[in-house]
């Protein structure tokens, strides 16, 4: 490879690759730009931070910029940021935030991992102090200053997404009262309705209110405008999903596609020479679909990461794809899916066909038992898994996990009902919910 890689992002998408560039190219020069204070920390971890539940910000960092230019010889230069690419020049427009000064700094390959960023609507209002997205440390850190300067007690959280229902426990946790406005009929529009009306239904035993079919359409001080009237709110939080950071590749002339996401082939390479991406800024294939799609999780950004940092360092390796398989929690429930939902499956093509169960996380008779529901799509005729999900209490949403090896493996529900799961009173019944779906499921394709 050439003799300086140049990586613009201090996260997961770009410094995940570092010790694999190592191993193949011990004497490459690596330089890092990241326009934060952080590296290599857990964005997953923030909502948990919020609420209290992990103590210290510093225990989301898996590495510091030193520990990488000890242990990597990296030189790593923090708030720093990128502002322009010249692949003909072969070289990044840098500013250095803190000097205030720019710089041009020539590459012989490059990687992005510049990530994503919260969805902020151009809404009136959307800029004020009290409205928040969270995706950096810094985010999280600025929140919680804020929720306690302010002595926080009315919250209103926009979009029941994951991070929606996260930051909305979170805050339930910290004392607050908290209203989640989604303007879909249910939360988690990544599940199908019945499945996210079940989450729905457990925010408002906790006291959230979650007021469905409602949209923001602006916000003045200390109040979030909907279409059916006024909410109050001492802050507000971003919940609406995630866009990916592709405008700086777009700018140079490298190869954009679903939602803006930077286009990559097997090996995480881009339409440039030379040029990687990995992580939220990225584009993937769905395993189950064959589509190009955008995916914004920790997984998918570490696994691509590695992936590239292989190539890079002179290696071969190839990212098959994803399968979207998420985990999320509500106080006691759970929250999981993976494949396609039955909308999304009709609107590949397949001839979906659904199945929904109900059962307990234990043995019926065991103290402690908890219910939850499954729900599987499988391909009329086949009988091939398409996808999964589950809802339900503690102990309920690794299950997924089952659920995702199957995909990965092209298993059909009749191969599935077949599986060697473990079996004992205090983890599951005789036959697990997820083989009493599939077995439900050979009925019905």
């Amino acid at each position: 490879m050439g003799d300086r890689l140049v990586v613009i992002g201090g996260d997961a998408g770009g410094m995940a690759a570092l010790s694999q560039v190592r191993k193949g190219s011990p004497e490459c020069e690596i330089v890092v730009l990241e326009r934060g204070h952080w590296t290599s920390y857990s964005a997953c971890g923030i909502p948990y931070f919020v609420a209290g539940e992990v103590a210290e910000v510093e225990r989301l960092v898996a590495r510091t910029p030193q520990q990488f230019r000890d242990r990597d010889r990296v030189d790593v230069r923090m708030r720093h940021e990128a502002t322009g690419i010249d692949l003909g020049a072969r070289r990044v427009a840098v500013r250095d935030l803190e000097r205030d000064r720019t710089y041009q700094l020539p590459f012989d390959q490059l990687l992005l991992g510049v990530g994503g960023r919260p969805i902020r609507p151009p809404l009136p209002g959307i800029d004020l102090p009290f409205v928040h997205g969270v995706q950096t440390l810094d985010d999280g850190i600025h929140l919680v200053r804020h929720a306690e300067e302010v002595r926080c007690r009315r919250v209103v959280v926009v979009g029941g997404g994951y991070i929606g229902i996260e930051i909305a426990e979170a805050f339930v946790q910290r004392g607050a009262s908290v209203t989640l406005a989604e303007r879909a009929p249910q939360v988690m529009s990544t599940l199908d309705p019945e499945m996210g009306q079940r989450v729905t239904a457990a925010m408002r035993r906790h006291g959230i209110d979650v007021r469905t079919d409602t949209e923001v359409v602006g916000f003045e001080d200390g109040r979030v405008v909907t279409a059916d009237g006024v909410l109050e709110a001492d802050l507000v939080m971003l919940g609406i999903g995630v866009a990916p950071n592709g405008e700086l590749a777009g700018a140079a002339g490298i190869e954009l596609g679903v939602r803006g996401a930077i286009r990559v082939d097997r090996r995480q390479q881009t339409s440039a020479d030379g040029v990687w991406a990995a992580g939220d800024c990225c584009e993937s294939v769905h395993l189950v679909s064959g589509q190009r799609v955008h995916v914004a999780l920790g997984t998918v950004a570490n696994k691509q990461a590695r992936v590239a940092g292989i190539n890079i360092g002179g290696g071969y390796a190839t990212f098959p794809g994803v399968l979207g398989t998420a985990i999320s929690r509500f106080c006691e429930v759970e929250v999981a899916r993976t494949g396609l939902t039955e909308a999304e499956a009709a609107a590949a093509g397949f001839g979906a066909v659904p199945v929904t169960i109900e059962s307990t996380t234990t043995a019926g008779y065991m103290p402690g038992a908890e219910r939850l529901a499954v729900k599987v799509v499988a391909e009329r005729g086949t009988g091939r898994l398409l996808g999964a999900q589950i809802v339900g209490g503690a102990g309920s949403a690794k299950r997924i996990d089952v659920c995702a090896v199957a995909l990965t493996a092209r298993m059909s529900v009749h191969e599935m009902v077949d599986l060697d799961l473990a079996y004992a009173p205090p983890f599951s019944g005789v036959w697990d919910p997820v083989l009493v779906a599939a077995r439900e499921a050979i009925k019905a394709v």
